[in-house]
């Protein structure tokens, strides 16, 4: 029985069993040919997929690394975008990007943690996928200790990344860009950022308006503030069906707390819904395929200044789903998944983290999308720490039921270990060109905390192929540090 179809039909003793069955180990590493460019494949039915960095038809993945030593200058980060082909990812190598990158604005510095947040979009409009990168320890000012922050963006072109500017600058101690996400929230047509802001007595989410141009302002706007407190994740997407991006925010502060929809569609900022319960991480996708966005917030916990919850059974971690409704903002039911849920794998254990990643796809194009999950902190056996993913998909009534695996998981490489983390970070994106969404699974852990991400991939028909590893030894990589710990989505 194929993978991708087990999520409404398998018993709820075979859905529990993916999570412990035994499996292969991780094959030695070997060195990465180097990454080919050409024509489309047209492998993506003529449309580029949105992390397509070189135009070849592939989706591309770009994994933060904002602990990693450059030029000897420790934690000022760097990013590997790790190319999509054929085969998917690990098989068609890597590139490196950093302040000391060529064309790349800033120089490393100790403490910049370049790659703390990453984001693919076309921010220029010439049909490639630019990255946009986050350093919010970049100080830039040579007096004093605090640290303002920066936005890079390098841009994508058919021979790979050609260079970038300065898209955005903190302001004092505002260590800006811990959180980042896309969209054209002003409906000027020009892609936008919305990034975080944290100070000593409370943070923001800012929004740095496009385009991104030489010489544009690089100057931010205040979206919203947050007393004492920060935002958690952002989202973009069109949860009021009116065509445009609106941005999701779930946040956190001394005495508030909750996740809202803001739209700028008349020129100024709107909360649109609103709800007091705030999670760790949020996702965006119609998982019931009613045309409609729908909300997921993972490591869902109430305000505890209001009444009531989406989720009043969180052990080990909770994940709300709020379907979206025609001529509405997420006026739709809510359903509340855990491990304790019917037909989801696994046993709800304090601290397991479930939901504490989130990602989206229409994993089998059955116009619906999946939900990715992962619980980084589930162990496996003994092995505490250790971590898995699921993905789940929405039954008639909104439920959530799925599947599950870690490195135990038959045809998945490697082996559990405590630590590991495998399921910190999730993504999806055609990453082999043949039309269906494939996973990307992070492992900061993995490796005494090199770390690595696991290749998932998606299939139209037949036996579902190995979900293999790709892990800096593999990729050439020295000096990795909590590779997968960061994934762009």
């Amino acid at each position: 029985m194929r993978r991708r179809t087990l999520a409404v039909t398998a018993t709820a003793a075979a859905l529990a069993a993916v999570l412990t069955p035994s499996g292969p180990t991780e094959g030695a590493a070997t060195a990465a040919p180097s990454h080919p460019t050409g024509a489309l494949t047209g492998a993506t039915n003529g449309a580029a997929p949105e992390s397509d960095f070189n135009g070849d038809g592939y989706a591309d993945l770009a994994v933060g690394m904002p602990k990693a030593t450059v030029d000897g200058r420790a934690q000022a980060g760097y990013v590997n975008v790790v190319w999509g082909g054929p085969d998917g990812l690990g098989t068609a190598g890597s590139a490196r990007v950093s302040q000391s990158t060529s064309g790349v604005p800033g120089t490393a510095e100790a403490g910049d943690l370049f790659g703390t947040s990453v984001s693919a979009a076309d921010l220029n409009g010439d049909g490639y996928s630019d990255l946009a990168v986050t350093a919010p320890g970049e100080r830039l000012t040579d007096t004093g200790t605090g640290r303002e922050g920066t936005a890079v963006v390098v841009w994508g072109s058919p021979s790979g990344f050609r260079g970038g500017l300065t898209a955005a600058k903190g302001r004092a101690d505002e260590r800006l860009g811990r959180l980042l996400t896309a969209g054209d929230f002003d409906r000027d047509g020009h892609q936008d950022l919305a990034l975080s802001a944290e100070g000593e007595e409370g943070g923001a989410t800012v929004l740095r308006r496009g385009p991104f141009t030489t010489g544009s302002a690089t100057d931010t706007s205040r979206v919203e503030g947050y007393a004492f407190g920060s935002a958690r994740a952002l989202v973009t997407g069109d949860f009021d069906g009116d065509g445009g991006d609106d941005l999701a925010v779930t946040y956190k502060g001394m005495e508030i707390a909750g996740t809202h929809v803001l739209s700028k569609a008349s020129g100024e900022w709107k909360r649109t819904w609103t709800t007091g319960d705030f999670g760790g991480a949020i996702a965006t996708g119609d998982f019931d395929g009613d045309g409609t966005a729908d909300l997921a917030i993972g490591q869902v916990q109430p305000n505890p200044e209001t009444d009531g919850t989406f989720c009043e059974d969180r052990l080990g971690g909770a994940v709300a789903v709020v379907y979206g409704k025609r001529d509405t903002t997420l006026g739709g039911t809510v359903a509340c998944t855990t491990q304790s849920s019917p037909y989801v794998p696994g046993t709800a254990e304090p601290e397991d983290n479930f939901g504490g990643a989130l990602a989206t796809g229409d994993l089998d194009l059955d116009g619906r999308d999946e939900l990715v999950v992962g619980v980084s902190h589930e162990a496996i056996g003994t092995e505490a720490d250790a971590g898995a993913y699921l993905w789940l998909a929405a039954g008639p009534d909104g439920s959530m039921t799925g599947v599950g695996f870690n490195q135990n998981s038959t045809d998945v490489a490697g082996t559990a270990e405590a630590g590991d983390l495998f399921g910190a970070a999730v993504a999806t994106g055609d990453y082999n060109g043949d039309r269906y969404p494939d996973m990307a699974i992070g492992a900061p852990g993995e490796n005494a905390g090199s770390g690595g991400v696991w290749f998932d991939a998606s299939s139209d028909e037949g036996t579902q192929p190995p979900v293999t590893a790709v892990t800096p030894a593999r990729l050439g990589l020295s000096g990795a540090v909590e590779h997968g710990g960061v994934l762009a989505r």
